[in-house]
């Protein structure tokens, strides 16, 4: 018997030890709810945990995008049913006015109409937003990233769904003054119509009793009935409304509505600022500029129309809706809003088949997030139920370890018995 050591009781303190220790991780585990509350616990696991949870998040936040990428669609579908109400209406009023019923001053005010639909047409296409990024001026190229790893990614782009692009606009037009060369006085000061003879392919100039005047093949040079050497010189087509020709006792001049290749400015009225080259919209708003008077060119230097003679002072320029003055014109626009309202439909119609998609991509996002949080929690959470069983069986061993020391620290005191004897 040896009194220096007591084997017993260290290996009784070791073990108890190693229990403690053990239901100290027991403990943390069933108070974290975590398997693995640090790599000792299971370096292994803990990797393949980390790049489990690293995918979960990618999902659920992939399927937030694809749920924001809906949401962004049915903002641009919400617009253009509206685009498809309006074009629906200027087809009923290009149906109405192909009538001859009705006279000039009513196929007027129905272009009227048709001119304010027209700038709606731009109004929304201009001014439809989601999240400050405009969707229906053709402008909009997006990228949807509808996975949790690289690459895994949906594109939409959407059309130009205003007035120019759908083709029910006109041209430009604005007030033109012509030369007029009046040597034989075959020109009387005074306002004339501007017509078409369809059967001679030619522009006249009527007076108010019906007699034509002057004749045009295009439109920009009218040459007088009684004299071919009195002419008017426009720089550009005037070939609608009518001509005023007036004189100052010597010089004589011609104003008329004159129309030029429409390149891509949407309906509305705009005005030229000479001094600083800006053309403007109604609202103010710079859409074009031009360092000559002549070419109009947008911010991308897109060219929107050019004169055929600079302009020397400030100049409101009229981009109106499809024509529907004339018989002939209101039924070639049917045609036209026809084709408009298969461009916007068509358009539709693939905003909604990419929301079907994304719906799916949504639930299958959501089943691939589910089962790999469920394979992630077998491997990083505790079974509450096996380690409450573990921690009890701890418990129980340290109870009695610390009893068995108890009864190894009183071993030595037998020696006490032989000292004395």
């Amino acid at each position: 018997m040896r009194i220096n050591h007591n084997i017993s009781a260290l290996n009784t303190y070791r073990q108890l030890s190693i229990n403690n220790s053990m239901a100290a991780k027991s403990l943390e585990k069933l108070s974290s709810g975590l398997r693995i509350n640090r790599a000792g616990d299971d370096a292994a696991g803990l990797a393949i945990s980390e790049k489990m949870r690293a995918q979960i998040r990618g999902l659920e936040m992939a399927s937030k995008n694809a749920q924001d990428a809906i949401s962004l669609i049915q903002t641009a579908e919400g617009a253009l049913n509206e685009t498809h109400s309006i074009l629906q209406r200027m087809r009923e009023l290009a149906v109405q006015s192909a009538s001859d019923t009705n006279t000039a001053v009513d196929r007027s005010e129905i272009q009227k109409e048709i001119d304010q639909l027209a700038q709606e047409l731009a109004r929304i296409g201009n001014t439809t937003e989601f999240n400050t990024q405009k969707l229906l001026n053709g402008t909009f190229k997006g990228t949807f990233h509808i996975g949790a790893n690289e690459n895994q990614n949906l594109s939409l782009q959407i059309k130009d769904m205003r007035g120019y692009a759908l083709g029910v606009v006109g041209d430009v037009t604005y007030t033109a003054t012509g030369t007029v060369t009046n040597t034989n006085n075959s020109f009387s000061a005074g306002t004339y119509a501007v017509k078409y003879d369809s059967a001679n392919n030619k522009y006249q100039l009527v007076d108010s009793n019906g007699l034509v005047i002057a004749e045009s093949s295009d439109g920009e040079t009218y040459t007088a009935k009684a004299n071919t050497s009195d002419t008017i010189q426009f720089a550009d087509k005037v070939i609608s409304g009518t001509v005023t020709i007036s004189t100052d006792g010597t010089n004589w001049t011609a104003t008329g509505t004159a129309t030029v290749t429409n390149q891509g400015l949407e309906a509305g009225t705009y005005t030229y600022i000479k001094s600083t080259g800006e053309l403007k919209d109604s609202s103010g708003q710079v859409v074009a500029k031009s360092s000559d008077g002549q070419t109009f060119k947008d911010a991308a230097g897109n060219t929107l129309f050019t004169l055929g003679a600079a302009v020397t002072a400030d100049t409101t320029f009229e981009v109106k809706g499809v024509d529907v003055s004339s018989q002939q014109t209101a039924n070639n626009a049917i045609t036209t809003i026809n084709n408009a309202i298969e461009k916007v439909s068509a358009e539709r119609s693939k905003l909604g088949a990419y929301q079907n998609r994304l719906e799916h991509t949504i639930n299958n996002l959501g089943t691939a997030s589910e089962n790999l949080t469920a394979a992630e929690s077998r491997i990083r959470d505790v079974d509450m139920a096996k380690e409450m069983m573990e921690f009890t069986k701890l418990n129980i061993l340290q109870q009695a370890a610390t009893a068995m020391l108890a009864q190894a620290n009183m071993q030595p005191q037998m020696v006490l018995q032989l000292l004395g004897r």
